[in-house]
């Protein structure tokens, strides 16, 4: 997985070079050459799969925060937390783009190498699923994207067209169905798969499941659309347990280290990275045994304790305290100290020279060993970890959200009973030290039943926190744009690229103006507000 074979690549540094024979076709043919005929596809899967799920800055900067799951101090957040320019901005605002596109021609590669190639049918399904998982998200971030025409400069398309939303949505759905269905165990195999190490019989339960989170993103705007293609997901099988989620595990060790934990790491962003108040608040109503798995305060006190970043804070869960988004250390009324409920600052600790107070030191952060390693060990951490990337949880509560509005999934309570066990249990994934029992996960799930009065309500709940411990930012934002669920109190900052409210989308990469200018035009023309971040994308009402 190192080291990555680019076969179009070494073709074309060999056809341009020239020597002075009349045989040169003989004299300049490497022998160490790949090509298309001999190139296995395979190898393209895992290369998309870890990019795909690289998403560090990428939603840690932005997402993460404008959904109010964590919140901070630190001023390169400030795109996030309070909504200003800060942090590379036009660098950050174009990551999910480019790195999408990037993974997206990884998979239309091997689409092109495995058109109509009987050996290696699965694999050509598995490319159009995974397609979809990567684009949902562009699009679901920008709006109007490149689909029809995404990754074909092989076939000559170096400016794509930006395909309409709702038509990006209609053929996803329609790609899902035919790819899903189509998947047959008795055929091939992936070699190179990081999900499910070639398990098809699961392939086909993440592609329903995929199929359930794109349709659900309907409901706003076409919920016939949506219900149909909901019910034939729950018909075709959905995923059916924890087991199949899907995740990647980096692998620092080989050079694939994992992108949130290099930018967790950073030593400002471990020291004011923490939970948003809104989320352990919420956690904090409910008793949710999640708490004190992933959350925990630095042990001692002062900033050489808040920045040791291999010493296990305290995870007890009655002294974890969100921090509110929208406050920094400059001293004025947007000082965190100002912040109601402020816990106070920690200490300097006597015993350390030259230590000094730690401001933020009494909030929250993510648990070291559930969010930094995938080890126990912490010392030091070794910068691998998991990527979660859809889950069994979050299906069964879209599921259990489509059967309140009274569609042909099952029951929903059923469903959300289920997903309140399983988004506890799979906390271990991550980490062993984040094991919540299957009693403790059972008896809450009991004391918390899906009430018809509050259904929506809870479920979305539910979907707020599960996708916020699990780090999947990108989809918790999309929902909350989706739902308006949690309801969240926008930050008031002086300098704010917004009108004070929480961004509905990301502005498109400013490389787009010239290098396909007709066709970003176009996208623009189709926002009601322009490029900006409080203009809506067509599933956003």
């Amino acid at each position: 997985m190192k080291k990555r074979l680019i076969y179009s690549g070494l073709c074309l540094a060999a056809a341009l070079v020239s020597g002075c024979t009349k045989d040169f076709t003989k004299i300049n043919t490497n022998p160490n050459a790949t090509s298309a005929a001999v190139f296995n596809p395979n190898f393209l899967l895992a290369q998309a799969q870890i990019q795909y799920s690289q998403t560090g800055y990428d939603q840690l900067l932005y997402q993460s925060m404008w959904s109010q799951s964590l919140a901070s101090t630190y001023d390169y957040y400030g795109n996030g937390d309070k909504y200003i320019y800060k942090g590379s901005f036009n660098d950050y605002k174009a990551r999910v783009y480019n790195s999408g596109y990037s993974a997206e021609t990884l998979v239309q590669e091997m689409k092109n190498l495995t058109d109509g190639k009987a050996e290696y049918a699965n694999l050509n399904k598995i490319a159009t699923i995974m397609k979809v998982f990567i684009l949902q998200r562009v699009t679901d971030a920008y709006g109007d994207v490149p689909y029809s025409e995404a990754g074909m400069a092989k076939q000559g398309i170096f400016t794509p067209k930006f395909d309409k939303q709702q038509d990006i949505y209609n053929a996803m759905l329609a790609d899902l169905d035919g790819a899903t269905a189509g998947l047959d165990a008795s055929k091939d195999k992936p070699s190179s798969d990081l999900f499910y190490t070639g398990d098809i019989t699961k392939w086909k339960k993440l592609g329903y499941s995929l199929m359930v989170r794109v349709a659900m993103r309907l409901t706003k705007v076409d919920a016939a659309t949506a219900q149909k293609y909901v019910e034939k997901a729950y018909a075709g099988g959905t995923m059916a347990s924890i087991d199949d989620n899907a995740k990647v595990k980096t692998d620092n060790a080989n050079g694939n280290s994992n992108s949130t934990i290099n930018a967790l790491t950073v030593p400002d962003d471990f020291r004011e990275v923490r939970w948003s108040k809104t989320l352990i608040d919420y956690m904090q109503t409910t008793a949710d045994p999640r708490i004190s798995a992933i959350a925990e305060v630095a042990s001692g006190t002062g900033k050489a304790a808040n920045s040791n970043e291999t010493v296990a804070g305290n995870n007890d869960a009655s002294v974890q305290h969100g921090m509110p988004n929208g406050y920094d250390l400059n001293g004025g009324a947007t000082d965190i100290s100002k912040a109601p409920g402020y816990p106070g600052t920690s200490p300097a600790d006597p015993t350390v020279a030259n230590d000094a107070a730690a401001p933020d030191g009494k909030y929250s952060r993510p648990r070291l060993q559930v969010y930094y390693t995938s080890s126990t060990s912490i010392n030091p951490v070794d910068k691998s970890g998991i990527n979660m990337l859809l889950t069994y949880g979050e299906t069964e509560l879209l599921l259990a959200e489509a059967a309140t509005r009274g569609w042909n999934t099952g029951t929903a309570a059923t469903h959300y009973a289920n997903a309140l066990v399983a988004n506890q249990l799979e906390l271990a994934q991550f980490n062993a030290t984040a094991t919540i029992n299957s009693a403790t996960a059972t008896a809450y799930a009991a004391a918390h039943p899906l009430l018809p009065a509050t259904a929506l309500q809870q479920i979305n709940m539910e979907y707020y926190v599960e996708t916020s411990s699990t780090f999947i930012h990108n989809e918790t934002w999309a929902n909350w744009r989706r739902t308006g669920i949690p309801v969240l109190t926008p930050v008031k900052y002086v300098g704010q690229f917004t009108d004070g409210s929480i961004p509905r989308r990301i502005i498109y990469p400013l490389t787009l103006i010239t290098t396909n200018t007709a066709n970003y035009n176009a996208a623009v023309a189709s926002l009601s507000g322009g490029d900006n971040f409080t203009s809506r994308v067509w599933w956003d009402k």
